[in-house]
């Protein structure tokens, strides 16, 4: 069984629970402080984390790439379903986390580093060939054309059909697969089924490639997130709300 270690190990506060809530409790601060490179405000569950792992073959001996492991809840399942620790590379934004990593980790290799940079990131630690990609990312912060240079890097990295693991909490891909005549070529994509035991409830994506090159000129929807939302027949009725809040506000007071 795979034993952690933890930062200054408070003896009043040591089993499984007092672990997990203050994880909780460093996420939210780190979400709090930065929710737009968090995404999320809790780590990602046990279930969640379980498939994340699933979904990376055993074979191969290259490295296996985790972005964005905040505190280390699908690092500890990768490790738990028979990945060496030796094979691991973590990138980590946030130094604290970094630092949390190395020690609840030893043998797992930790860079502190831009994920979205991660041709240059890896290739700075001397990694230039990886077997496969397990992504944390909040991907829906940043621009589709960002999202699509990122697993074009990753893809470029690995062998053809390799797999690049993402959650997300949205009902739609995160990475833009676009429809019809502007189906981004070269992209096979599958998806989980809802795993309701994380809060809040997730799915798990895996994209390979088939052909995939990052073209910047590529026909994308380039609506805002906030657009796509107000778009989005599922969210179409609290947007109404709002707007009629909004336009209640918005009336001139009556002369008296």
């Amino acid at each position: 069984m795979l034993k952690l270690q933890d930062p200054q190990p408070d003896p009043k506060a040591s089993g499984p629970l007092e672990k997990l809530l203050r994880d909780e409790a460093r996420f939210f601060k780190t979400w709090f402080d930065s929710p737009l490179l968090t995404g999320a405000v809790s780590p990602s569950g046990r279930k969640l984390a379980a498939r994340m792992a699933a979904s990376v073959p055993l074979s191969g001996s290259g490295p296996v790439v985790e972005l964005g492991p905040g505190t280390g809840p699908v690092t500890e399942a990768l490790l738990e379903r028979g990945f060496a620790p030796a094979r691991l590379v973590l990138i980590e934004f946030n130094p604290e986390f970094c630092t949390l990593l190395r020690q609840r980790f030893p043998g797992v290799q930790v860079i502190e580093g831009d994920a979205y940079g991660l041709v240059t990131t890896l290739g700075q630690a001397g990694i230039h060939k990886i077997d496969a990609v397990v992504s944390s990312l909040p991907l829906l912060t940043r621009p589709e054309l960002e999202r699509l240079r990122l697993l074009g890097e990753a893809f470029s990295l690995m062998p053809q059909h390799s797999p690049f693991v993402q959650f997300t909490y949205s009902l739609n891909s995160p990475v833009p697969l676009g429809e019809g005549e502007t189906r981004i070529a070269g992209i096979e994509a599958e998806v989980s089924p809802t795993i309701w035991h994380n809060l809040p409830p997730a799915r798990v994506w895996t994209y390979r490639s088939t052909g995939f090159v990052f073209d910047a000129a590529e026909p994308l929807d380039r609506r805002s997130l906030g657009d796509k939302i107000c778009d989005d027949p599922h969210f179409k009725p609290a947007v109404d709300l709002w707007r009629r809040i909004g336009q209640h506000f918005d009336k001139k007071p009556p002369n008296f």
